[in-house]
């Protein structure tokens, strides 16, 4: 079993082959869509603390800044960029969720303190959470693509074989610790308008929750993201509306034809292989991935050019 030296525990229940579900802010999170549904399932399933990551081998606090909170307006106090555990159970299913910024050092590291934990408890899955921008309309359903390298996992809920190869993020290096320690692993990414991504998406963190509970069993404690969805698309239509250019572009988007697809498919197309969905990222300089393939295997074909380009650069 892993050394847990950086693992500090608050509370020490008893759980019963818990899933553990994780997201990080930053490069693996567009729109905040998988740190927001992480942290409703926190809140509305009332998790509780479980243990913290001491962040200093860990986080370049240069980039990632603690922050001075005042209490009764005198005392100082400084709060760490710290990834936490916390553990609940819904349904029946017992999970611990893991929330907090990624990592900038150590990474290996860094996941042997998550496994460790997992192992602890002889989870039954690790399951990780993301977004990433997408050429996608904003008031069509949001889509969230799945992938895993277990058979048996692929098989029981229907997710796609990951064979990617390419820069990977927090996530990737998490799941591939878990799959060599022989935990059964998935991952889940919402696809998020990307001419929206300045904006927060309710809309894709509900996504996420309603596959994720889909997968383990648990509640989908959605309602509190439903209420602001009618003020998340009134919000992009109103950026829209001042733009010419882009109200054509979205237009474009929710009307293109099969005709389309396939000449995108064509510009996008990288290769044969697969990709995994761990490694999608949240922003691009080159654009965002294209919205035709979001359920098929070019889609993941697009994953990898897109992502090999962002290493070109």
């Amino acid at each position: 079993m892993a050394d847990l030296e950086h693992v500090r525990w608050i509370r020490r229940p008893e759980l019963r082959r818990p899933h553990v579900i994780a997201a990080f802010t930053g490069w693996n999170d567009a729109a905040d869509a998988a740190s927001t549904a992480l942290r409703t399932l926190i809140e509305r399933l009332g998790a509780a603390p479980l243990a913290e990551i001491d962040p200093e081998e860990f986080t370049d606090f240069a980039t990632i800044r603690p922050h001075v909170r005042l209490a009764d307006g005198s005392t100082r106090s400084i709060v760490w960029p710290t990834v936490s555990m916390w553990s609940v159970t819904s349904n029946d299913q017992d999970l611990i969720l893991v929330l907090g910024p990624e990592p900038a050092l150590r990474w290996k590291l860094f996941c042997q303190q998550i496994i460790g934990v997992a192992l602890t408890y002889k989870a039954r899955s690790v399951i990780s959470l993301g977004a990433l921008l997408a050429d996608v309309p904003h008031r069509q359903p949001t889509q969230v693509l799945g992938t895993a390298v277990d058979q048996e996992m692929i098989d029981a809920h229907d997710l796609q074989r990951s064979r990617y190869e390419g820069p990977t993020g927090i996530v990737g290096v998490l799941n591939d610790a878990a799959h060599r320690a022989e935990l059964s692993t998935a991952s889940l990414w919402a696809a998020v308008p990307a001419y929206a991504a300045q904006l927060p998406s309710p809309k894709a963190a509900a996504a996420l929750i309603e596959r994720l509970s889909e997968i383990v069993g648990c509640d989908a404690p959605t309602t509190s993201l439903d209420a602001q969805l009618d003020r998340y698309e009134e919000a992009i239509d109103q950026i829209i509306e001042s733009d010419p250019s882009m109200a054509s572009y979205l237009e474009r988007l929710e009307n293109m034809d099969d005709d389309e697809y396939e000449e995108e498919d064509d510009e996008y197309s990288f290769g044969d292989d697969e990709s995994d969905d761990d490694e999608m990222i949240s922003d691009s300089a080159d654009g965002p991935i294209t919205e035709e393939s979001l359920d098929s295997e070019a889609f993941l074909e697009e994953v990898e050019q897109f992502l090999r380009s962002q290493h070109d650069d």
